[in-house]
């Protein structure tokens, strides 16, 4: 039976990576291939040896002779365990996804045009680097790609130049997201899976997250296609909302305040989340009656745009809930191989066969002793083929080392930035390969050698940085 469940997993996890070929939405096969899994538990419960204990970080012992009742009510009780960390992770996207499209409600990502001043391409190029590099952080780095990319559409004539901008936005979107809690859906796993602290995050990849960042920026800047100035497309400025700025600050702060609520309360991040959604969904609400004022007759084309919708309604109207539901049934499916032990089981077979072939990590207290920066590295290289965010996940089962371990920081680090080595290796590349249309094998030969440039000098950073605590 355990051979049926690794083959189900392995088939839609093949479908969720052939994603764009098969035309099939991949929280389809991600949904499907988890109900099968735990079906495939529930109905051959009797014949496993082992049970994981999440909980614990270990096998269940004497499972094999535990009556039928007792291990149904083992599994159950590990169904509902995974579920509420999942829905955790879930309540959370949610809300930052919540808070992203208020502010896009009030027009408030178009301040951000404002910020460029300038023809000279190079400058243009660093102007959005720096600013994927910090948005990414706090918004996430999907959301920050499909804002600094709809920028470059409106400023950028050239379709040709825009692409190359584009390329270097995803490396740096994934960049950045890599060092902040909030600024990848994986990190943001192993920040509520409490792997990793804020500051610790912060303190071991922020350098070597800039450095994944700038290197290929600074090679791209001796590339004849940023040689010389662009010719920014003048279009008519649309009237903006007059709250477009507060609620950018604001909604930016709210989300940036949510580390500083779990640091001061212990509560799970989810928690602070929905307090800074319910504060901003406040002013919004206000902004938006303010706009129905009859002394202010100018406004009365905007009031008729937003007269039938509150903002926060709207907003919930747009978030991505395919995206959902993906993160739902592949974290549930993963959850069902860990359940069974087979993550445990595949991790303490690669400490045995791992370490002769690379650099074993450094460990001050011999924990977890085995595990080689290849394996990191290679970690960084498969998310770049496939999903990262199984990947992670599939991390969190097969290692036990203590929150703050050097393991978990490399894994942020690996598991966000390696993706940008090809185009479909991250959700800010598959954004923005539809919104460019840009080609798979022109990101290959124009941008993932800088990408992968960045990856490396960005480990070997890491490797450095992390002797410092």
């Amino acid at each position: 039976m355990e051979a049926a469940i690794i083959l189900v997993f392995v088939i839609g996890y093949l479908a969720i990576t052939l994603e764009h070929n098969l035309k099939i939405d991949k929280l389809i096969p991600a949904l499907v291939m988890m109900a099968i899994c735990w079906a495939l538990i529930s109905l051959g419960l009797e014949s496993f040896p082992n049970w994981f204990d999440s909980a614990k970080h270990g096998l269940v012992q004497g499972f094999a002779g535990f009556a039928p009742e007792e291990k149904m009510h083992l599994m159950e009780e590990t169904l509902l365990h995974h579920l509420g960390k999942t829905a955790e992770i879930l309540v959370f996207l949610l809300g930052a996804m919540t808070i992203v499209e208020i502010i896009d409600y009030f027009d408030g990502f178009s301040t951000i045009k404002d910020f460029v001043k300038t023809k000279k391409k190079t400058k243009i190029l660093w102007l959005f680097g720096f600013l994927a590099f910090i948005l990414s952080a706090i918004i996430d780095n999907l959301t920050a790609t499909i804002v600094l990319i709809s920028i470059l559409q409106k400023i950028v004539k050239d379709r040709d130049i825009r692409i190359w901008y584009a390329g270097l936005i995803i490396i740096a979107a994934n960049a950045g997201g890599a060092w902040s809690p909030i600024g990848d859906v994986t990190t943001t796993m192993l920040w509520i899976g409490k792997k990793v602290s804020t500051g610790h995050l912060m303190g071991y990849l922020l350098v070597p997250s800039f450095l994944c960042m700038a290197v290929p920026f600074l090679i791209a800047t001796f590339l004849p296609v940023f040689k010389g100035d662009l010719e920014i497309e003048e279009v008519e400025e649309q009237k903006k909302s007059k709250y477009s700025s507060t609620m950018l600050y604001l909604g930016l702060g709210a989300i940036v305040f949510v580390p500083i609520f779990k640091m001061v309360t212990h509560l799970p991040p989810y928690v602070g989340m929905m307090l800074s959604l319910g504060v901003v969904a406040v002013f919004a609400e206000i902004y938006s009656s303010s706009k129905f004022s009859l002394s202010d007759y100018n406004d009365a084309e905007e009031s008729e745009a937003h007269a039938h919708h509150s903002p926060v309604h709207s907003s919930l109207s747009k978030i991505e809930l395919p995206s959902i539901l993906f993160f739902l049934g592949i974290l549930m499916a993963v959850a069902s191989l860990e359940s069974l032990g087979i993550l445990f089981q595949f991790a303490d077979s690669l400490k045995e066969g791992m370490p002769m072939l690379g650099t074993e990590l450094h460990y001050p207290n011999e924990v977890g002793k085995g595990v080689s920066d290849l394996v990191m590295i290679l970690l960084g290289v498969g998310s770049a083929v496939i999903d990262n965010v199984p990947l992670v996940a599939a991390s969190l089962g097969m290692f036990s080392e203590p929150m703050d371990h050097e393991l978990w920081h490399f894994v942020a680090f690996s598991a966000g930035t390696g993706g940008s080595m090809l185009i479909i290796g991250s959700a800010a590349g598959v954004v923005a390969m539809g919104m460019e249309k840009i080609d798979f094998f022109w990101y290959l030969k124009k941008i993932s050698w800088l990408a992968a440039i960045g990856f490396l000098v960005g480990s070997a950073a890491f490797m450095v940085t992390r002797t410092l605590f």
